[in-house]
């Protein structure tokens, strides 16, 4: 096996024990060292030369990557990725510019120098704006991978507060960070709002708002071809069967929530006074 192309697969990073277990010899790791192979980054730790990867500097510290520098090592969605390392290092003097997390208190991820999933979305619930932990917490709870009643008994008491407030936006199902971020906008401004509801000759639609409405939210993938033609015959079926339709993208449900809000509250008033009746 080759010891360079097996740290590269665990993200650059290994254990002594690790490599051996990978069948590699401490003859051969103290020869790959000596070559300039791989590097020593403390021991029982060894790394790739030249790496600038956050496992290389959570390794150094004898750290765990956490919170928002974990999500993608669990696939989880972010508004945005991290501009500094959130590490988990116990009594250890965090690097300068990181933001130090508590300790871990759950299984770890079994090879990656990364916190375990409960552990990152606790911190995560601690530590960030309420919609960028709500769209890590919906995700990995919409795919099972945690679950809501786990979260929640982990964060009693009055200090978590705020945390728990967070887990109560969480929806039974969202396809995309998209549609939880407009459901909250939507539920916060008083609309009776229904999700994922069968139209018939439309198919199923993102939200039904005060039950005439329809809302779109559409993600890149709308951007093709193919999908905006689909997207353009849902929005004719929906008026034919009598509901009027917005379309929001990532920008205005991300950026400028307040903007779509409006747009969709200016809706229901013309609605109301008649507008849109002959």
């Amino acid at each position: 096996m080759n010891i360079a192309s097996y740290l590269a697969s665990r993200g650059g990073t290994a254990t002594a024990a690790d490599l051996r277990l990978a069948g590699l010899s401490r003859h051969r790791i103290s020869a790959a060292v000596a070559d300039g192979t791989i590097v020593r980054i403390r021991r029982g730790q060894y790394g790739l030369p030249l790496d600038p990867s956050a496992y290389r500097a959570a390794c150094e510290v004898t750290g765990l990557l956490t919170c928002l520098s974990a999500a993608p090592d669990y696939a989880l969605w972010t508004l945005m990725p991290a501009q500094s390392l959130h590490l988990s290092v116990g009594h250890r003097t965090p690097p300068p510019g990181s933001i130090a997390h508590g300790r871990c208190r759950h299984p770890r991820h079994p090879w990656l120098p990364v916190a375990g999933l409960a552990d990152v979305l606790i911190h995560a619930l601690h530590c960030l704006p309420e919609l960028e932990s709500l769209v890590m917490v919906q995700c990995a709870v919409g795919r099972g991978d945690i679950s809501l009643d786990f979260l929640r008994g982990k964060l009693d008491g009055n200090r978590n507060g705020r945390a728990r407030a967070v887990l109560d936006l969480v929806i039974p199902r969202a396809d995309s960070l998209l549609e939880v971020l407009a459901n909250t906008a939507f539920c916060r401004a008083g609309l009776h709002v229904r999700r994922h509801v069968e139209i018939p000759g439309v198919g199923e639609v993102d939200f039904l708002i005060e039950d005439f409405l329809v809302v779109e939210t559409d993600g890149e993938s709308h951007l093709a071809p193919q999908q905006v033609k689909k997207d353009r015959g849902r929005n004719n079926a929906s008026v034919v069967a009598g509901y009027l339709v917005l379309r929001f993208g990532y920008d205005l449900v991300v950026h400028h929530p307040e903007r779509m809000l409006a747009q969709v509250l200016a809706v229901l008033e013309l609605w109301r006074g008649g507008g849109f009746h002959p």
